[in-house]
């Protein structure tokens, strides 16, 4: 009799399903379980702490569409995984997390590590399950990849007791699950669609807004078709950006806190009601502005804010719809009062920032950094952004051209997402330039990731806002603000990757590109001014 052991069928089940990667913390009863993906011809990313592997798989999923992969061991290393997989939940990224634990023989004898991974994953994730009989595991694995990307998006967990993983079965009586997903997409209802198309004719400001449903339901031509068949002003989530090239004519980012304030009619497109949008309440939104919500999750319709139209669907399919519907009811090549209002404060604003855009002064201001790093990467580079002030100035300076090019810490303002991120997105997309801009502080929460970033020769390049603590000093006040500036470029390079230290502005340039130049990971460490603080419409680093 051919046998195999649980953690092998584990790996099986991820090469069924087209795992191509994954991140994992060897030790433990999962050890194994990453040997069997590896000798499967998976590539296995080993990280330095296990809420790296969750946020790393986050990106992954981000750039790729699929659900990212993580792996941890039992106890605190499965509770170390925690904050990341709680952060993909609340941006509904989809991640299938492996967490090993403690022996079932063993529950309730104090055994090593053993702890209730359940009901501390339960309340973080979309769903969470102890796999008890190893001939089920196929069964669980499927239902895991299902559920993480059935309707809206999210993290599940698999706990697996040590002695299921090492359970010896008969390889030819093991069943393996298939056709267990549905890629089928919801229509909208007809009737709600024309009459969202009425409102929007009947709207003197109306607006567009979207968020992540647009990435992954894969609707960016279907958007970009109904803004220019509307002529109808778009805006996205921070997460959803780059659906449509922020260089559209009808793309006004430095105008948005206006246009949310003063819109009449909005379309909300596969984006929640939450703190992002500060809930579609006023002030943000006008207490007399009417809403045409769709979503997928229609839980999500007339939550924190009332509809005046709410469509359950697909994004790429309610969109088709719109546009078919919208054919010849718009002008959209004439410039409305509301088109052109937006576009006067847009040339204002600029105007506004573009003193420190081009500063000169020393320390370095953010805007510079960033106007020195939008003009060095391509369009297709995927930025990933950490930090509070660095975060909310490259919000307000760096367009975004193409979807999945930017992640940053999402609804949750996680800090510390940026060099996992960047690996994930990395792994994710090996064809493409991968950018880290991230403040001094959110740096040290996982910059020692650059060691596996360099281990596993992925060449991503962070750059990092040193303003010498956390936030600026008028933001956060110094109590317990302090870091100095200290020389990461030096831990780097002890590392083996390459680093430099920057101080002046005519050397900001000049240093990205030798970063960039060298193929390897490689951190452009820049002193910035602590004084200077970023405006934001929002208290915490997420928006």
């Amino acid at each position: 009799m051919e046998t195999i052991r649980g953690e092998q069928v584990i790996a099986r089940c991820f090469k069924n399903e087209g795992v191509d990667a994954f991140f994992f913390m060897m030790g433990g009863p999962t050890s194994g379980t990453a040997g069997a993906c590896i000798d499967l011809g998976m590539t296995g990313i080993y990280i330095r702490h296990e809420q790296a592997a969750a946020m790393a798989a986050h990106a992954y999923a981000r750039v790729t569409g699929k659900p990212g992969i993580c792996i941890t061991p039992s106890g605190p290393g499965t509770a170390n995984a925690v904050t990341g997989l709680a952060n993909a939940w609340a941006d509904a990224t989809p991640i299938v997390a492996i967490g090993g634990s403690a022996p079932m023989r063993g529950v309730l004898l104090d055994s090593f590590q053993e702890m209730d991974q359940l009901a501390m994953m339960r309340p973080v994730v979309k769903a969470a399950y102890r796999v008890d009989i190893a001939e089920r595991i196929p069964e669980y694995v499927s239902t895991a990849f299902r559920e993480a990307m059935d309707g809206k998006k999210g993290p599940v967990y698999l706990d697996l007791p040590g002695d299921i993983l090492m359970t010896k079965l008969d390889a030819n009586r093991v069943h393996y699950p298939d056709h267990y997903r549905v890629d089928s997409r919801p229509a909208g209802d007809p009737a709600l669609v024309r009459r969202a198309i009425e409102l929007l004719q009947a709207a003197e400001r109306p607006l567009i807004l979207t968020g992540s449903g647009i990435l992954w339901s894969g609707a960016s031509e279907e958007l970009r078709q109904f803004v220019e068949v509307t002529g109808i002003p778009f805006f996205t989530t921070p997460q959803g950006r780059g659906v449509v090239p922020e260089d559209h004519p009808l793309s006004f980012p430095a105008a948005r806190s206006m246009a949310f304030r003063e819109a009449d009619v909005v379309l909300v497109i596969g984006a929640r009601a939450n703190a992002m949008l500060s809930h579609l309440r006023p002030p943000r939104f006008s207490p007399t502005a009417r809403f045409i919500n769709v979503n997928l999750d229609g839980r999500e319709i007339g939550h924190n804010r009332g509809v005046a139209v709410g469509i359950i669907g697909d994004a790429k399919m309610v969109l088709s719809q719109l546009v078919q519907e919208a054919a010849g009811k718009f002008r959209p090549r004439e410039e409305t009062p509301w088109v052109a209002q937006l576009s006067a404060k847009q040339r204002s604003n600029e105007e506004r920032d573009s003193p420190l855009l081009h500063s000169s002064q020393v320390p370095i201001h953010p805007l510079r950094l960033c106007r020195e790093l939008r003009e060095i990467i391509t369009r297709d580079t995927i930025l990933v952004v950490d930090g509070h002030e660095i975060l909310n100035f490259a919000r307000q300076s760096i367009p975004i051209y193409q979807p999945g090019t930017s992640l940053n810490a999402g609804p949750h303002g996680c800090m510390g997402i940026g060099v996992p991120f960047g690996i994930g997105a990395q792994v994710g997309r090996p064809d493409r330039q991968v950018v880290v801009l991230c403040g001094d502080g959110a740096f040290g929460w996982n910059g020692m990731e650059m060691d596996t970033a360099i281990r596993h020769h992925l060449p991503i390049v962070v750059v990092v806002s040193n303003n010498a603590g956390f936030t600026s000093r008028k933001t956060g006040g110094n109590v317990g603000r302090e870091l100095g500036w200290q020389r990461y470029d030096k831990v780097v390079e002890a590392l083996g990757g390459w680093g430099e230290f920057v101080e002046q502005p005519e050397d900001i340039r000049p240093a990205i590109q030798r970063a960039l130049a060298a193929r390897r990971p490689a951190l452009v460490n820049v002193r910035t001014d602590p004084e200077a603080q970023a405006t934001t419409n929002m208290g915490f680093a997420g928006y």
